[in-house]
Parts: C-alpha cells; structure tokens; sequence
C-alpha cells in the first residue's frame, strides 16, 4: 500500500472504480461455492475411498489461479479509471537571480574555510542542480550591486563568474533586490508574449548598511510577482579583522531582515550555519524553482500488469489443470 501511496495521486475517473464492488461480489460468489463444494463432498463422497483411488489432491493449488484472476480483475478496473500520479519534470522556461553577498564581513572564518570560500561551493553545486534550460544570472553586491553574469543558460559561464567574486565594502541588500529585478526584466517574452516565472535567491550574511532599504525593494519585488528566497549565512560567532584598524570586529548574521525580505515577497526563509547546511539550502531551493510535479496517467501500467496476472493464471491452470480458467 505504501508504494501504491506514493505513486498515485488520484484518477481522471474515480467513479469507475465502482466497478471493484463488482469483483468482490465475484469474489464473495466464488467462496460461497467453494464452501457448498465442501460440504457436498463431505456428504455424499467417500472419503476413504475417494484417498485410496487419489491420493493427489491439488489442495491450495486450486484456488491460486482463481485469486489471481479476481486480482487481475481488481486491477483492470483501477487501470480503467485512469490513475495519475505525480511526475518532477524540470522547468522548460524559468529565470533565477542568484544574488551573493561578497561584503568584508564574509571573510570570516566562523564557517571552514570562510563564508565566502563555502559560499562559492555551495553556489555552483546549487548550479549543477538546475536544469539546463533554466536562465540563471548571478548579482554581487556588497556597497552596491553589479550584474556579474546576465541571465544564460551556459551555466559553466555562471560559475566561473562565482569563482571570479571578490570582497568589498558594505552591503546592500535593498540594492542587490532591485539588480536582480532588472535582469529579470531583461529576458524577453517568449513567441506568445508569455513571460518565464521568475524568483531571486539571495544569500547573505549581514544587514543593509547602504543603499535603498530593503522594504522598498521588497514592495517592488511583490509587487512584480517575484519571490525572494533568502539564506542567512553564518554563525553568531563570526568575527573579521578591520582593514584599517586592525581590530577585531564580531559579524553576526542579521536573520530577521532576511526573514522579514522573503516574507513580503512570498519567498522561502532559509539559514545555514555550515558548508554542508548551505548546500543543502541550495538542493532545496534547487528542487522547487528548477522542478515542477506535473500530473501524468499512468493507467497502462495497471492495464498492462492485469495483463500479466491474467496470462498467469492462465498457465497455472493450463499446467495444474490441463483448462483454462
């Protein structure tokens, strides 16, 4: 039952599975005869004799191939109210921005190597997983927001531009949103004029200390129909030196802002604390915005499997018997 769970997801025509009443009244028929037969034999048989003269009985044996049949039965009708199930079939058509804090503070070496080094691994594990038709697009933002890599589907392209990141001052998340939103914007319709879904994946470690706020950015977003899921990367641990002081500066991750920016935009709220934690981050963002479940019937394989089951009982018979059932 758990595989039959877990593969159907409903029937194009549920009321044709009131057909299985019929096969059980078929089998409920079948015992009522089998025990008359009994007590027939039992009343009027010899039984000393009947052992004597056969002593082979086919036993359990004659019942398999009725079992099977009825089975048979019970699974053509499934079959013949056309069973869906739920099939994951990458997006032909889609665009991801993945937007990647490259400020000071992910220099820090709470997480092994450093926030950025993990960071960067992470990244382009998260491109492997996107299917090849996908249009993805990498913004950097640290003080401001650049458009790294436009939205392409030469994803080997996309994660060279990952390699190539550096650190900068500052952050602005507000700034990284509204990057991404252009980029969006800048992949044509296809040939109906129809639009590709779009949703930003931003990673960061910090809060926004300049550039516009991200509640602005947000409103546009949602506005727009595009979801912002965020990562808040890091440990409250982290800590990085000052370039120009020297002196040690503690970087914990802001997660409320990150938080409170997918909320008004519809997006998912995600935090990692490691290397592997990201990744996996990344693996479900990848499985959700790459992927959709498309509804697919599946009522040949029932018709086909009732084809089995009746070709074997068929044989049973044939061999156990010399009859077809």
């Amino acid at each position: 039952m758990s595989w039959l769970d877990s593969t159907l997801s409903g029937f194009l025509n549920p009321e044709r599975l009131g057909l299985l009443l019929a096969v059980v009244a078929l089998a409920a028929v079948y015992m009522v005869l089998q025990g008359r037969r009994r007590t027939y034999a039992v009343r009027f048989t010899n039984v000393d004799l009947l052992a004597s003269i056969a002593p082979k009985r086919p036993g359990w044996r004659r019942h398999l191939p009725a079992i099977i049949f009825l089975l048979a039965l019970g699974t053509l009708v499934v079959g013949f109210a056309r069973p869906v199930h739920q099939e994951r079939v990458p997006r032909e058509r889609a665009t991801v921005i993945m937007a990647l804090d490259v400020s000071l503070s992910m220099d820090a070496t709470d997480v092994s190597p450093s926030r950025i080094d993990a960071a960067k691994v992470a990244a382009s594990s998260f491109v492997d997983l996107l299917p090849p038709k996908l249009n993805v697009g990498l913004v950097a933002f640290s003080g401001n927001a650049i458009l790294k890599v436009p939205p392409t589907t030469d994803h080997e392209r996309l994660k060279q531009g990952i390699a190539d990141l550096e650190l900068g001052e500052r952050t602005a998340i507000g700034e990284a949103v509204y990057a991404s939103i252009d980029a969006i914007r800048s992949v044509p319709p296809d040939e109906q004029g129809t639009t590709a879904p779009a949703r930003i994946v931003l990673m960061s470690d910090g809060h926004t200390t300049s550039g516009r706020p991200n509640e602005d950015a947000g409103a546009v977003a949602r506005d727009l129909n595009i979801p912002v899921s965020t990562i808040a990367f890091g440990t409250d641990g982290g800590i990085i030196q000052d370039p120009v002081s020297g002196r040690r500066v503690p970087v914990p991750v802001d997660r409320d802002a990150l938080k409170a920016l997918a909320e008004q935009t519809g997006g998912t709220y995600f935090a990692a604390a490691s290397e592997g934690q990201l990744k996996d981050v990344y693996a479900d963002i990848g499985s959700s915005v790459g992927y959709v479940n498309e509804e697919r019937e599946i009522s040949t394989w029932f018709i086909g499997g009732a084809l089995v089951l009746f070709l074997l009982t068929s044989t049973m018979s044939m061999v156990w018997f010399n009859r077809l059932p």
